[in-house]
């Protein structure tokens, strides 16, 4: 029943909030995660359960700091190959001013979707699952969830993007195979932030990789435009 309210909780906020005026994004990701941790508590679940116990947080922090740095110099060396650099032509950074950007990068990123996406999915949800079915199960389903709460976003993939257009095409179908595509991708992705999860006992290494992936991706790809 707990796991059903939060999984009910996360398709209001994704059917709701795209209504909502852009200002609302950051508050309602806040509100969010503080119903969603509330939910966790009335289950049961401690800090330690949802990885976010100050014992394991050194630990990783030194992971999320080795991952963090990986993803900026893979993303540079994207950018500097001609072969990639199209990839990072998206017109949803392209278009942002130099205030828009630091928001972006430094307060709708890391305090909007990292912080409601990281505690929904790898933090309540996960733990949740984990303590009825095991590790295995919770992982799948997180992953499985993360990687649904993405179409939505990916509807427009394949408009701002000119890498994405260029694989997929224009028209229906081409929308159709990119939404199928960024959920296929984000629930791998999914998979690989639970493993981080579980093998560090805190969420700080994946809030650090997403954190990475979204805010230095913005902030390369509004570069790139400009370049």
């Amino acid at each position: 029943m707990r796991i059903t309210l939060v999984i009910a909780v996360l398709a209001a906020v994704q059917v709701w909030g795209s209504r909502l005026p852009a200002d609302w994004y950051v508050p309602l990701c806040v509100a969010t995660t503080a119903v969603l941790l509330l939910i966790a508590r009335w289950d049961g679940l401690s800090r330690d359960d949802l990885g976010l116990g100050a014992g394991s947080a050194r630990r990783g922090l030194r992971w999320g700091l080795v991952l963090a740095g990986a993803v900026v110099l893979v993303y540079l060396v994207g950018l500097a190959v001609p072969f990639t650099r199209e990839a990072f032509l998206d017109e949803r950074a392209a278009g942002l001013t130099h205030g828009e950007l630091v928001f972006r990068v430094l307060v709708r990123v890391p305090l909007g979707t990292v912080l409601l996406e990281e505690t929904a999915f790898r933090g309540v949800l996960w733990a949740m699952v984990e303590r009825r079915r095991g590790p295995a199960w919770a992982t799948v389903t997180s992953s499985v969830l993360f990687g649904l709460w993405h179409v939505e976003p990916a509807r427009g993939l394949t408009r701002a993007n000119e890498a994405a257009e260029a694989v997929f095409g224009t028209g229906p179908t081409a929308v159709a195979l990119s939404v199928a595509a960024a959920v296929a991708g984000t629930a791998l992705a999914g998979v690989f932030f639970c493993e981080l999860r579980r093998r560090s006992g805190s969420l700080v290494p994946p809030v650090a990789l997403h954190c990475a992936l979204n805010s230095a991706g913005y902030a390369l790809a509004w570069a790139a435009a400009r370049w």
